[in-house]
C-alpha cells in the first residue's frame, strides 16, 4: 500500500458480533490515497460486514474507525455502543460513497434524476451544475444515452453503472463496493467490471468487497483475504493469488475455480 499520504480509511482492532455470534474479530485495515483494497472470503467471513462498518451502517462493538485522520466518536460501550455525533456520521456518509449489491435506485426517477438528487439536497449543488456534472458521469459509465430513462427501462448492469455515477456525483473521497456484479449475468457484470477497472486506474481510493478473483487480481493494489472474522492473509495481489501461504485460502481459491 502506499504511504505518501495519510490513511484515507483506518480501522484498529474492529470487532462486530450479532448477539452471541462475534462475525468480525479484532480486524486492522489502512487505504491511503489510491489504494484500491479489495476484501475477500467465503460466504460469511464478515467482509461486507466489514464494509458496512466504515460506513457506519454497522456499528462496531470495539475498535476505531478513523476517516481522513478524524475517528468516530463514539457513546456507551460494547453491544449499545453507537455513533455520538450524528452531523459526522453524515459527514462521514458523504465522503465514502457506497455501490451496492442491489442498485438502490429511485425507481420514481430518471437515471439522471437519481444522479442529481444527492449533490443537489446534500451538497446543496446547483441545479443546473447538477445536470451537467450528472450527464458528464453517465457519459463517463458509458449510458449518457439512457439519462431520461427510468431504473425499470434498464438492464441490470445499466442500473448498476447508474449507481456508481451517482456514488461519483458525490465527488467522495473513497469508494466502498459491496459485491457490485454478483447480481448480474456474466455480459452485463463485463460492462461494470471495466467502469471499475477504469476507476483504478484514475487512482481512486477504493474498498470493494467481490466474489470476482479475476476483478480482485485486475484491480487490487491489495488483497485482503478474510476467514472466519479475521484476516487469514493479505499482500499484493500476484503474492496473494500466485504464491499462496494459507491452506484456507489456497481451498478458498481452489472452490472459486
Amino acid at each position: 500500500m502506499t504511504d505518501s499520504a495519510a490513511p484515507v480509511i483506518e480501522l484498529r482492532n474492529i470487532h462486530k458480533s450479532y448477539g452471541d455470534l462475534e462475525v468480525i474479530k479484532g480486524v486492522d485495515l489502512t487505504a491511503c490515497k489510491g489504494d484500491v483494497i479489495v476484501l475477500i472470503g467465503s460466504s460469511g467471513s464478515g467482509k461486507s460486514t466489514l464494509l458496512r462498518c466504515v460506513n457506519l451502517l454497522e456499528t462496531a462493538q470495539q475498535g476505531d474507525i478513523v476517516i481522513a485522520g478524524e475517528p468516530v466518536s463514539w457513546k456507551n460501550s460494547s453491544h449499545n455502543r453507537m455513533p455520538a455525533d450524528k452531523d459526522q456520521v453524515r459527514r462521514f456518509r458523504t465522503n465514502l460513497s457506497m455501490v451496492f449489491q442491489q442498485f438502490n435506485l429511485w425507481s420514481h426517477l430518471t437515471i439522471l434524476e437519481n444522479v442529481i438528487e444527492a449533490p443537489v439536497t446534500v451538497l446543496g449543488a446547483e441545479k443546473n451544475a447538477a445536470i451537467e456534472l450528472g450527464q458528464r458521469l453517465l457519459d463517463k459509465v458509458g449510458i449518457g444515452d439512457k439519462s431520461d430513462r427510468y431504473p425499470s427501462q434498464l438492464s441490470g448492469g445499466q442500473q448498476q453503472r447508474a449507481a456508481i455515477a451517482r456514488a461519483l456525483a458525490m465527488e467522495p473521497t473513497a469508494m466502498l463496493f459491496d459485491e457490485p456484479t454478483s447480481a448480474l449475468d456474466p455480459e452485463t457484470e463485463a460492462e461494470v467490471v471495466n467502469v471499475i477497472k477504469d476507476l483504478a486506474a484514475e487512482g481512486r481510493t477504493m474498498l470493494l468487497v467481490t466474489h470476482d478473483m479475476k476483478m480482485a487480481r485486475d484491480v487490487a493494489s491489495h488483497v485482503v483475504f478474510l476467514h472466519q472474522g479475521v484476516i487469514e492473509e493479505q499482500g499484493p495481489p500476484d503474492e496473494v493469488f500466485g504464491n499462496t501461504k494459507s491452506t484456507r485460502l489456497q481451498q478458498f481459491l481452489s472452490s472459486t475455480h
